[in-house]
């Protein structure tokens, strides 16, 4: 099977199969798939995109991401929920250099994990009741796409190194988001040199941080967001096997 999914105008869509779970089962390939924006969905790329069988896309980005750039386009098929999980908007092309970046990036997932309570909440619930295949993506596919991907895969007792392997993977595609960002700011200087990278070292430092506070991500997810353990059974039960 295969990880990453090729699209013309997509750079990071990936699906989360074939991760080994703690109790020997292993998470199915072909039901859950993170991407950056749909919106650039068209053409050829659609027809790809249909051909996946997916029913649900759930929209991380702000309100205001979606009237600016677009969503996924319309279809009768296709279930669409856009739950904003990041209340403290930051640009990226902005970050001063001089800052530590891992450490800066992995402060702003924090903040994430602490606004949007009810956001990541709901995203869970819907991807936990889902029987057909189910895509959640933001702009890049990278930050928050990355959380949402962490904390899934976590409960499903995915080791730490395969999910910090995974978000990483979207190194792979630094260099066309680079070039997407160019194209939409002309112009524009890119301030920040670790604009679109995906290091290993932002994420560890993430789930370091919410363990620390909580005991384990599940603790988190238990306790901040209030998911009982209901919801984590049938995360399990659909997306192991």
């Amino acid at each position: 099977m295969r990880r990453h999914i090729a699209f013309e105008h997509l750079h990071n869509f990936r699906d989360l199969g074939g991760y080994r779970s703690a109790d020997g089962r292993t998470v199915r390939w072909g039901r859950l798939f993170r991407s950056d924006s749909l919106a650039k969905l068209r053409g050829g790329d659609w027809d790809r995109f249909r051909a996946l069988g997916v029913r649900t896309v759930i929209d991380l980005r702000y309100p205001w991401e979606i009237e600016a750039k677009g969503r996924v386009p319309h279809h009768d098929g296709v279930a669409y929920h856009n739950f904003s999980i990041e209340h403290r908007p930051y640009d990226q092309a902005e970050i001063d250099p001089d800052v530590a970046p891992w450490r800066f990036l992995a402060d702003r997932y924090a903040e994430v994990a602490l606004d949007g309570v009810e956001e990541l909440r709901r995203t869970l619930e819907v991807i936990a009741s889902a029987d057909e295949p189910l895509v959640f993506h933001c702009a890049s596919g990278k930050d928050r796409t990355g959380l949402v991907a962490a904390l899934v895969l976590s409960l499903l007792e995915v080791p730490e190194d395969d999910i910090v392997e995974n978000f990483a993977l979207t190194e792979l595609a630094t260099g066309r988001l680079i070039a997407d960002w160019r194209a939409a700011n002309p112009g524009r200087e890119l301030k920040w040199p670790g604009y679109g990278r995906a290091p290993a070292e932002i994420m560890r430092l993430f789930l370091s941080d919410l363990t620390a506070a909580h005991g384990s991500v599940q603790g988190y997810v238990m306790d901040k967001l209030g998911v009982h353990e209901e919801l984590v059974f049938g995360l399990r039960s659909r997306l192991l096997h």
